[in-house]
């Protein structure tokens, strides 16, 4: 069995910036409203891609974009526009790849923001 695994980069910077700017309660608050928007998010794009639902499956992906981007997840932020431009070309081998990739890194990037979080607090 071939076993996938990718280093996720997150961007504490980001973090840092949004604690900076918002104060502890407020940059907590989007952290964690992002973060269940992402598991939402990565989930319905998921079951999209189930149901054959490719237009849906590509809005979702375009919207997990700006979520992850605004809390440092630049990684997942740019596979989830592949994912998004996968789906536009009705290439069903390039996205399912792409998807792949996309939930690996958003359950990895999920669990590595809640453990940076923990640090924090």
């Amino acid at each position: 069995m071939l076993k996938q695994e990718e280093a996720v980069r997150l961007n504490p910077d980001r973090l840092e910036e949004l604690y900076d700017k918002l104060g502890e309660a407020g940059a907590e608050d989007v952290v964690c409203r992002a973060l269940e928007e992402l598991a939402v998010r990565l989930s319905h794009t998921e079951r999209c891609h189930r149901e054959g639902r490719a237009g849906d499956l590509r809005k979702a992906a375009r919207g997990l974009v700006g979520i992850a981007d605004q809390i440092g997840m630049h990684m997942l932020a740019r596979v989830a526009a592949d994912v998004s431009a996968c789906a536009g070309r009705s290439d069903p081998v390039a996205l399912a790849a792409t998807l792949s990739r996309l939930l690996r890194i958003g359950e990895r990037s999920l669990s590595d923001v809640w453990d940076l979080h923990d640090v924090t607090i």
